[in-house]
C-alpha cells in the first residue's frame, strides 16, 4: 500500500564518450517480482493513493561514439510473476487511485555514432505472468482511477544509426503467458 508521492527528478548532460550511453528515470507506488521454481500460491493486493507518482527525465547528450539509450516510466502498481512448477496459483488485485502515474521525457541528442532509443512509458496498473506450470489459475483485477500521462519531446540530429522514439500510456494492462516444455 502507498500512500505518499513517488517522485524520480533526473537531469544529465553527457559529452564525448566513446562507449554507449544509458539513462534511466523511474517512479513506481508498487512494486512485486516473484520467481520461484516450486509449486506457488501468489496472493497480490497492490493499492496506490495520495500522492503524485512522477517520472521527470532531462537528458543533453552530444558526442558519444556507441548506443544511447534513454528511458523514463511512471507506474502505480506493477506485478511480475514467473514459476515453473507442477502447480502455479495467482490471485492479484491492483487498484490506482493516485492522482497520476506521469512521466515526461525531454531528449536534445547529437552527434550520436550508433543508435539512438528514447521510450516513456506510464501505467496505472501493470500485470505480467509467465509459467510452465501444467495447473495455472489466474484472477487478476485492475482498477484505475487515476489520469495516465506519458509526455516525450526530442529533438534530434546527427545520428549515424537508426533512431527510434516512443510514448505510451497505459490505464490496465495485463499479459499472461502458459507454455510447455514438453
Amino acid at each position: 500500500m502507498n500512500l505518499n508521492s513517488s517522485v524520480s527528478v533526473l537531469r544529465t548532460t553527457v559529452d564525448s564518450v566513446g562507449q554507449d550511453v544509458t539513462v534511466q528515470s523511474s517512479a513506481a507506488g508498487n512494486t512485486l517480482d516473484v520467481t520461484t521454481m516450486n509449486d506457488t500460491n501468489v496472493a497480490n493486493q497492490q493499492y496506490s493513493a495520495g500522492g503524485d507518482i512522477v517520472s521527470d527525465l532531462g537528458a543533453q547528450v552530444s558526442n558519444v561514439g556507441g548506443n544511447v539509450s534513454i528511458q523514463g516510466q511512471a507506474s502505480c502498481n506493477s506485478a511480475s510473476i514467473s514459476t515453473d512448477p507442477n502447480i502455479t496459483q495467482i490471485n492479484s488485485t491492483q487498484v490506482c487511485d493516485a492522482p497520476d502515474p506521469y512521466s515526461n521525457v525531454n531528449v536534445n541528442a547529437a552527434g550520436v555514432g550508433g543508435d539512438l532509443s528514447v521510450t516513456n512509458t506510464a501505467a496505472a496498473n501493470s500485470f505480467e505472468a509467465d509459467s510452465n506450470a501444467t495447473n495455472m489459475p489466474v484472477i487478476t483485477n485492475q482498477i484505475s482511477h487515476s489520469s495516465v500521462t506519458a509526455t516525450t519531446t526530442t529533438n534530434v540530429s546527427g545520428v549515424a544509426g537508426s533512431v527510434n522514439v516512443s510514448a505510451s500510456a497505459a490505464g490496465n494492462s495485463a499479459e499472461i503467458i502458459h507454455y510447455t516444455t514438453n
